[in-house]
């Protein structure tokens, strides 16, 4: 016996439908509400699947750092990382991707689904320059829909909560989790101990 849940009627049957209101704030551009989401948001999680499957890839920067070149395009700066290209390589294969904004101490989210393609424009890479230093490529976004989600998700969770932060070390640190990963030959403390200085001199 099983109770998976294998259809959408059997979906329908246990929720219904959804509120007028959770159709009609999703449209296929940015209005001015939607663009003042994007223009305050500092986070941005990055959804997109390949032949590899999916991947789900943090973006952050000051606020703005994602440009609304129109009310449907949206331009993103690909910041120095772990150079797995996971979220790149996925784009190349199928450009079909989702970006989640969060803004702290607020809990509305936007959402927007939409087409990517990469770029390596001179224009647009000198759009994202910090520094002297200009991001490797530029992700074009052709917005397909974008709409907002309530604030329960947030609260339920209490992320902006300051007194629910959880303390840093009470969790593996980096350091920890590759010395596990190698099999301990790693130098977890050398690793930690340089990481602070390490991230900051690679931000761009």
């Amino acid at each position: 016996m099983t109770h998976a849940i294998t259809n959408v009627e059997q979906l329908e049957a246990i929720y219904g439908t959804p509120h007028e209101r959770a159709l009609w704030k999703e449209i296929d551009f940015l209005n001015e509400d939607y663009q003042a989401f994007v223009k305050a948001s500092p986070f941005v999680v990055l959804a997109s699947i390949g032949a590899g499957g999916v991947d789900c890839s943090p973006r952050g920067d000051v606020a703005g750092f994602i440009k609304i070149l129109d009310k449907q395009t949206l331009a993103i700066p690909d910041r120095p990382g772990n150079n797995r290209i996971d979220s790149l390589r996925n784009i190349v294969e199928n450009p079909m991707v989702s970006l989640l904004f969060l803004i702290p101490g607020v809990g509305e989210v936007l959402r927007v689904i939409g087409h990517a393609e990469i770029t390596v424009d001179p224009d647009m890479l000198a759009m994202f320059e910090v520094d002297g230093k200009l991001p490797r490529t530029v992700i074009i976004v052709k917005i397909d829909a974008a709409y907002f989600h309530c604030s329960r998700a947030i609260v339920r969770s209490h992320l902006w909560d300051a007194d629910k932060y959880v303390e840093r070390s009470s969790l593996p640190s980096p350091g920890a989790m590759h010395k596990r990963l190698s099999g301990g030959v790693f130098d977890a403390a050398t690793y930690d101990s340089e990481l602070p200085e390490r991230t900051k001199a690679s931000l761009y």
